[in-house]
């Protein structure tokens, strides 16, 4: 379902020669199909929906990174550049779940696994991506579990 929005979207894109949008589009489709490769000798794969959302994931996160480091070195248009490809593929994602949605998840699952100190952050952490991994940016929801377990 995704995989077919993306190219038809990367098909449009070519149409109404909009350069930049294809070459990002392209670039994600290029990802996809390296996973793809990766997977052809795994034994159990993802579904096709999901293994999208993890690599638009991981893309996404590589595009924030890098332009942390682009604008701390002084390159705005490499950052500029990195952004504009950043927003194409945040249109793919799901909506990311909120600050204050993420502290109720974290909540219940505490409520839920028992939790009750930093011992037990690896068991809310797994918890949590099974749950809610595609609608949730792991990186501040582990300084949000930090809070709520000390």
């Amino acid at each position: 379902m995704l995989r077919e929005k993306i190219q038809s979207e990367t098909v449009a894109a070519m149409k109404a020669k909009d350069k930049e949008r294809t070459a990002a589009l392209r670039l994600i489709g290029a990802k996809i199909k390296d996973r793809d490769i990766e997977l052809r000798t795994a034994d159990k794969k993802p579904e096709d929906d999901e293994l999208v959302t993890d690599v638009l994931m991981k893309m996404a996160k590589q595009r924030k990174e890098s332009i942390a480091m682009y604008e701390d070195g002084g390159r705005q248009e490499l950052a500029d550049k990195e952004k504009a490809e950043l927003l194409v593929i945040e249109e793919f994602l799901p909506q990311q779940m909120s600050e204050e949605e993420t502290r109720a998840a974290i909540a219940q699952i505490k409520a839920d696994t028992g939790a009750e100190g930093m011992k037990d952050m690896g068991k809310v952490m797994g918890e949590l991506k099974a749950r809610h991994g595609a609608t949730l940016d792991m990186s501040k929801a582990s300084g949000l579990v930090k809070e709520a377990l000390s």
